[in-house]
């Protein structure tokens, strides 16, 4: 059952994350907007000896950041890195807390077949793995990819009595996740917000934005994947000018879209009889279109 529930299911830390992580552009001030905002509810054991040790007493407030939901909303065009951030995230912050933890990624199928009560029973097994992860030392997370599958807003006129009564389901045990002290974090992603229950979003501790790389952030891009082809500056900056949006209609590639379509064609067209040249690359840039947005 749990396999069927799950696409993985990591231990942390991880190294293989670690050093995934350090390919991420722009991690760093994703991760500290969120780990400032979740470390009082992620280390209450250290917040409540702090209170002690320099008022004497445990402070009223420290009980009321109890209420805090331990719920972050990754949101924001696809291939913009939200899967692998939830990830990065996680990795770094048992490894700030000095404790050890367990990542669970819900398998897409989760809104199952279709059958009475089926995706309510299923969100509620795999909230059941959450707390049995959950340990004293040990930081469980969730991770529910394209959230917007089962926690649409309730409004919607054309959801079944079937879907409602599973986000029902979904925010009784966001709530309840409250009951673990900090030692359970639930992650969201979706590319699409506005589809996301408000009950569910009003519950967010934060809600991170991810958007397609700005000019800085390609240049980077190209600069790493390609590190050891010496390319010059200006060439490094054309690449990441006609992979923007003032060159695309508005509409610039994503990270995935460098990572997985430009880059992988280009190689492709120069192996193995020649090398990976500048030229190469602005003519694949050429005949690729950046990936649409997702409405």
């Amino acid at each position: 059952m749990i396999e069927s529930i799950f696409d993985n299911i990591l231990e942390l830390p991880s190294a293989s994350i670690a050093e995934r992580t350090k390919n991420l552009i722009g991690f760093e001030s994703k991760f500290e907007r969120i780990f400032s905002n979740l470390k009082l509810l992620l280390d209450q054991e250290g917040l409540i000896e702090w209170s002690k040790k320099f008022h004497k007493v445990e402070l009223p407030i420290i009980g009321q950041l109890k209420d805090k939901y331990p719920l972050i909303i990754l949101a924001g065009d696809a291939g913009t890195g939200k899967t692998v951030s939830a990830e990065a995230i996680a990795d770094r912050m048992v490894r700030e807390l000095k404790k050890e933890g367990f990542f669970l990624k819900l398998n897409t199928r989760v809104r199952g077949e279709g059958l009475h009560g089926q995706m309510g029973n299923l969100v509620n097994d795999a909230f059941s793995e959450l707390k049995r992860q959950a340990g004293k030392r040990r930081i469980a997370f969730l991770l529910i990819d394209e959230a917007d599958a089962i926690a649409s807003t309730r409004s919607t006129m054309q959801m079944h009595q079937e879907e409602k009564a599973a986000v029902n389901t979904l925010i009784q045990k966001i709530d309840e996740i409250r009951e673990l002290n900090g030692r359970a974090v639930l992650f969201m992603s979706t590319n699409r917000l506005h589809f996301i229950d408000e009950a569910i979003v009003r519950r967010a501790a934060i809600i991170l934005e991810f958007e397609r790389p700005i000019k800085e952030e390609r240049i980077e891009l190209f600069k790493q994947s390609l590190e050891g082809i010496d390319f010059s500056t200006k060439q490094l900056e054309h690449l990441a000018e006609i992979t923007g949006p003032e060159k695309n209609d508005g509409l610039g590639f994503s990270f995935s879209d460098i990572r997985l379509r430009i880059l992988p064609e280009a190689i492709a067209a120069s192996f193995p009889d020649k090398e990976l040249t500048y030229e190469i690359l602005t003519e694949t840039i050429s005949k690729i279109k950046p990936s649409p947005q997702i409405i």
